[in-house]
């Protein structure tokens, strides 16, 4: 074999620089971010909600009482939050995924995946909770007795108003349950759409495509949901009681 046949193969197994690998993890939660944003309004409603209420009356209840404009109330606090938050932990991710195909031979186990991606989590938790405490209180403060609302500029007055008017260490209330629940969501999300897709292209001979990356995050995302819903109720209801604790 000549060396211009090995010089491809050579340069396939070069890694992702560590910047591009974070800030691509960055872009793309920004990107999802501005579409989905509006659920996620509509989702910390629900659950600050008192009684029961179907989603369509908390859309028919924000849109006629607060206006349309509200459903991106707190866009900038979940931007921030996937700068943060997805930046880290997909940036973090992907690294140790890199290390470990230039020091070891052959794939990671799932459970050495479960181990990089649970610890991604984790510190991508830690470092995105201030902006996750800013967005729910952004997404839930018209829920709020006028007189009660913070009514925050954007994330950064958010930011500065909760350090001056209650500490700083408010800004990270509720990091144990908020890394908790990143560490169950990436090991079921990550880890798993990196063992599903494997096992879909080793054992039923699919080629690397859309089809393959859609059906390994239809599997991935089926089981980050229901592994993270027990996480994400305590985690709201405990958002909840610093929010009305604090009104």
């Amino acid at each position: 074999m000549s060396k211009r046949d090995e010089e491809p193969k050579e340069k396939k197994k070069q890694p992702i620089p560590p910047m591009i690998n974070f800030l691509l993890g960055g872009l793309s939660g920004m990107a999802g971010t501005c579409v989905v944003h509006p659920m996620d309004v509509i989702k910390n409603r629900m659950q600050v909600h008192k009684g029961k209420s179907s989603i369509l009356n908390i859309i028919g209840t924000i849109y006629s009482e607060e206006g349309i404009i509200t459903f991106y109330s707190g866009l900038t606090a979940g931007l921030v939050r996937q700068a943060t938050y997805t930046t880290v932990r997909l940036g973090t991710y992907n690294q140790m995924q890199d290390f470990w195909r230039q020091r070891y031979i052959g794939r990671p186990s799932f459970a050495v995946l479960a181990f990089m991606a649970g610890t991604a989590g984790a510190v991508g938790a830690f470092v995105g909770t201030p902006a996750d405490v800013a967005l729910v209180r952004m997404t839930t403060d018209g829920r709020l007795p006028v007189e009660q609302r913070r009514n925050y500029k954007n994330v950064f007055d958010a930011f500065v108003r909760i350090a001056r008017e209650e500490r700083i260490f408010t800004l990270w209330r509720g990091t144990v349950a908020t890394i908790g629940r990143a560490v169950v969501v990436n090991v079921s999300q990550l880890a798993t759409y990196s063992q599903v897709k494997h096992l879909i292209a080793s054992q039923m001979n699919v080629k690397e495509g859309i089809g393959l990356h859609f059906g390994a995050s239809m599997v991935s995302g089926f089981v980050t949901a229901f592994n993270s819903m027990p996480f994400d109720i305590a985690k709201t209801r405990l958002s909840m009681i610093l929010i009305f604790r604090t009104s």
